[in-house]
């Protein structure tokens, strides 16, 4: 088996807005290496994402439930990939299931953070500092570094490609009606609820943009799809339309990259509506904008910064949900019209 030096296996996260920020490591590992060509191992739902990456070469599906070990099936892929001679994998989740493909593949160098005994399977281990990876996207960067390298470069920003073909047929079998003021709603968020500002204030909202001439896409899956309807109700507008459950997630890059504005708690389709260069007004609840901050200069984040912010954990722990109970419906809609007038109505934040 032949060794290639320009083919580099990566083991990609398994949640939307990580595979999205994922991207800043390709670029960057493309501007310093000419030639690169990227595989990248991950479910198959995310492969309308990967498309849109011009940096990935491949899309490897990993057909495996979100959590189970299945190294029987890890091991077949991994062989599989011999053939390939990739000359370096780097493993981007910390499980240890995730560096088996690479093991099996025998990839000579092996990359990722240290931890869960994976010492057998990483043999190019680095340390997870916290601290001075204090964000997702620089975890994912350090891991294309020389390991020797300390100083961590301005994480390039992702960049989805839209399909204005695929664009045009999605509005035209949804009937919807774009136009330059078209505002994206993305009312859930899939780790829990208190990452949701709740429907009924996303529903006041969304008609009081609809009653100004905004038309509203309620975007989310089809495990969203109550949310959805809850915010749509609750608006009782005409325009404002539940699209979730009835989009592909390629169709949400196209919608999204067609939208002006998009209003999102924490989610995977907040980092997509960022990687597509739609302005974000992002609501933060139990987790925290120091970590997973949308990756784009067009920006808007409201986050209440409380005592106990943030928990990380899927329910409010007190009971109060101040977190988003804080924010109003005036606090997001000021921010939100001021974004389609072509300004930023969000001061510096103290985080």
């Amino acid at each position: 088996m032949a060794v290639s030096a320009d083919k580099l296996l990566i083991v990609g996260p398994a949640w939307i807005g990580d595979m999205v920020m994922a991207q800043s490591l390709y670029k960057l590992l493309q501007s310093r290496h000419t030639g690169l060509r990227i595989d990248v191992i991950a479910p198959p739902w995310s492969k309308p994402i990967l498309d849109r990456m011009p940096e990935v070469n491949r899309a490897i599906e990993l057909d495996v439930a979100h959590g189970e070990a299945a190294v029987g099936t890890r091991r077949k892929l991994g062989r599989r990939l011999r053939s390939r001679g990739y000359r370096r994998a780097i493993v981007l989740p910390r499980s240890l299931k995730s560096a088996l493909v690479p093991f099996f593949a025998a990839v000579p160098v092996r990359t990722g953070y240290r931890g869960e005994w994976r010492f057998a399977l990483i043999n190019d281990a680095r340390p997870f500092d916290p601290a001075r990876l204090d964000q997702t996207v620089k975890r994912f960067i350090a891991l294309g570094l020389p390991k020797d390298d300390e100083e961590l470069p301005l994480p390039p920003q992702p960049l989805l490609r839209t399909d204005e073909e695929n664009l045009r047929s999605a509005v035209q079998r949804l009937g919807l009606t774009p136009t330059p003021a078209t505002v994206a709603v993305m009312p859930g968020a899939a780790y829990g609820p208190a990452k949701r500002w709740p429907a009924d204030r996303f529903g006041a909202l969304a008609a009081r943009l609809a009653g100004a001439g905004s038309q509203v896409w309620l975007l989310g899956s089809e495990s969203e799809r109550k949310i959805g309807e809850a915010v749509r109700v609750a608006a009782d507008h005409d325009d404002v339309i539940n699209l979730c459950g009835r989009t592909t997630l390629a169709d949400a890059v196209d919608l999204l990259g067609a939208a002006a504005v998009a209003v999102t708690n924490d989610s995977g389709l907040m980092h997509v509506a960022a990687a597509v260069d739609t302005h974000v007004i992002s609501l933060y609840g139990s987790t925290t904008p120091r970590f997973t901050p949308p990756l784009t200069e067009r920006k808007d984040v409201l986050y209440t910064n409380l005592d106990c912010s943030p928990c990380f954990r899927r329910k409010c722990p007190l009971g109060h949900f101040n977190c988003m109970m804080g924010m109003s419906v005036d606090d997001v809609a000021n921010v939100a019209m001021a974004a389609l007038d072509g300004r930023s109505a969000v001061r510096a934040q103290p985080w």
